[in-house]
Order: structure tokens, then C-alpha cells, then sequence
């Protein structure tokens, strides 16, 4: 079946989910957005508003808020934050389309969604990032050789599938990777997000931006992601990308400077809005809490 005549749920509006619709709809693929509330009846009323080099621009697109269990993708994008994940999967378990690609975080491993969607499960990460504005979406894909949309099958095998869902990537001229072992990709991923996100709040609040550009939170940086580093190698995880390796092996003294120039730029002043920073933390207090689980779950079964 020709790329343009794929189906192509995406499960989610926010920004990942409205970021892919965009691109994906531009290169002709059959798309539709799974929305619910405000964020559905906007994108009825007005398509889907997005900003670009300065100007406001819509675009039309199907949007849908039930799915019925015979309406059929060849994918769904999963666009969900982590902490949402299983809610999402449980609306789509009855569903009869085969293939359903999880792009957000994991820091635990995929029992749990494989109890729920079976094999159909395709683990992935999103290359693309920013914010939506009264309704507008600011959105950001990185360079290829700064970060990109990975994915691949839980067993590490190139499947059809995974070829496919390359193809569809390449036609919409969006940076992909595959990945052999996503379980530990995303597991070294969310030792990151935590590091640096939960770096950014005390007391559950946002910390002020003059704070956020010392040293102090720079340090603090630092030392926990080498801490949860070390961590989930010791519980026979492995480090990937390996990049991170680098890291737990760098001095202090320069990740502290790398980190304070990293939270002097555009993406942290970004984090810093309240609603961004609100969602951000619900999600890494459970990616930390599902963390803790599998290192404890480690321990106990060495012990």
C-alpha cells in the first residue's frame, strides 16, 4: 500500500501529536487527531493553527473524540504524556488496528502496556518539541544529528512494520532513527528528563529564572543524572545513547558548565511557562516513582 494511502491515527492534540499531524499532512498522508474537550471543539471550529517563521497559519484536518473499536489505522501515534500512557492504551485496547506506536516516555519497561495491547505495541520516542499559545502551536524539530523520532520493535528485529512506518517518516521528511533496544533507550532517556526537569521545581512550584541559571542548579543537574546513571547500570540497563556514558564518566566541573549554558536557552525559558512546567512535573513524579520500582524490583531479585 503507497505511503499516501496509509490511515494514520494520532491519539493525542497537544503538542507532539499537533506537531506530527502538520508535517504528515503536508506530505499527503491520510490523517486524523484524536482530541477531547476545548482541544477538539477548537480544532472544529478553527483546523489546526500553528505558527510559522511569524505568521498564523491553519490547516484543515479530520479530528475525531471517540474512537469505535472497527475503525482501523494502519497506525496510532500515541502522543500522550507519560503519565497519561495507560489511560490512553486502555481507550484503544478493543480497537482492531494493529499497530500502535507509543511516543513518549518509559522508565519502567512495557509489561504493563503489553498486558494491554499485546504485540501491537511499537515503543517510540518523539523528535519534536515546543508549545501551544492560546490555541497556536510553536513547534520545534531539532536537526537529525541533534535528536530525531526513534523507534523500533521491543525484541530489537527490523519488521515490516518498522520499515513502514520508516517510509512514512521519509516521506514526510522527518529525522528517524531505528533502535534495537528501545527498553533501554527510554529508560536512559527518562534518568535525563528527571535529572534535568525535577532540577527546575521546589516545593512542586517552578523555581524563578534567576535560580534556574546558577551553578547551584547546574550542579544539582549533574549529580543526579549521574547518580540515576549509575544507578540503572548497576541493575543491568544498559546506557544508550552513548552519549550518557560520556557523561557519567565527564568531571563535574564541566557538565556543571555544560548544564548552565543548556538553562540559558530558548528551550528552558520555554519550560519555565506555568502550564508546561504544572504537566512536566505530574509526569516526572511518575517517572521517577515508576524508576525507583524497577531499581527496587532489581534488588530484590540479586538479593
Amino acid at each position: 500500500m503507497p505511503v499516501k494511502q496509509k490511515r494514520i491515527l494520532i491519539f493525542g492534540a497537544g503538542v507532539i501529536g499537533s506537531a506530527y499531524a502538520i508535517k504528515f499532512l503536508e506530505a499527503g498522508v491520510d490523517v486524523t487527531l484524536f482530541a477531547r474537550s476545548n482541544r477538539f471543539t477548537a480544532l472544529k471550529e478553527k483546523g489546526l493553527q500553528y505558527n510559522e517563521k511569524g505568521a498564523v497559519k491553519a490547516v484543515q484536518v479530520k479530528v475525531i473524540d471517540k474512537l469505535e473499536n472497527d475503525d482501523v489505522y494502519d497506525f496510532i501515534l500515541v502522543t500522550v504524556r507519560y503519565d497519561q500512557a495507560e489511560s490512553a492504551l486502555l481507550a484503544l485496547k478493543e480497537n482492531q488496528s494493529k499497530n500502535i506506536v507509543t511516543m513518549t516516555n518509559n522508565s519502567i519497561g512495557f509489561a504493563s502496556w503489553l498486558d494491554i495491547v499485546g504485540d501491537r505495541l511499537l515503543p517510540a520516542f518523539p523528535g519534536a518539541g515546543g508549545q501551544i499559545k492560546e490555541g497556536i502551536l510553536y513547534a520545534r524539530f531539532p536537526p537529525k544529528m541533534l535528536f530525531a523520532t526513534t523507534f523500533g520493535e521491543i525484541n530489537g528485529s527490523v519488521t515490516e512494520r518498522v520499515e513502514n512506518l520508516a517510509q512514512l517518516f521519509k516521506t514526510a521528511k522527518l529525522p528517524y532513527k531505528m533502535n534495537k533496544d528501545m527498553r533501554a533507550y527510554l529508560i536512559t532517556h527518562s534518568v535525563s528528563d528527571i535529572a534535568l526537569l525535577s532540577s527546575l521545581h521546589s516545593d512542586h512550584k517552578i523555581i524563578d529564572e534567576k535560580t534556574v541559571r546558577t551553578r547551584q542548579t547546574a550542579h544539582q543537574i549533574t549529580v543526579t543524572l549521574k547518580t540515576y546513571l549509575r544507578a540503572i547500570q548497576n541493575a543491568g540497563v544498559a546506557i544508550h545513547p552513548s552519549v550518557f556514558k560520556f557523561m557519567l564518566l565527564c568531571p563535574n566541573l564541566i557538565l556543571d558548565f555544560f548544564f548552565m549554558l543548556w538553562l540559558r536557552t530558548n528551550m528552558v525559558r520555554d519550560m519555565l511557562l506555568p502550564d508546561y512546567a504544572d504537566s512536566a512535573n505530574r509526569e516526572i513524579v511518575q517517572l521517577r516513582n515508576d524508576l525507583l520500582k524497577l531499581l527496587s524490583q532489581k534488588v530484590s531479585s540479586s538479593a
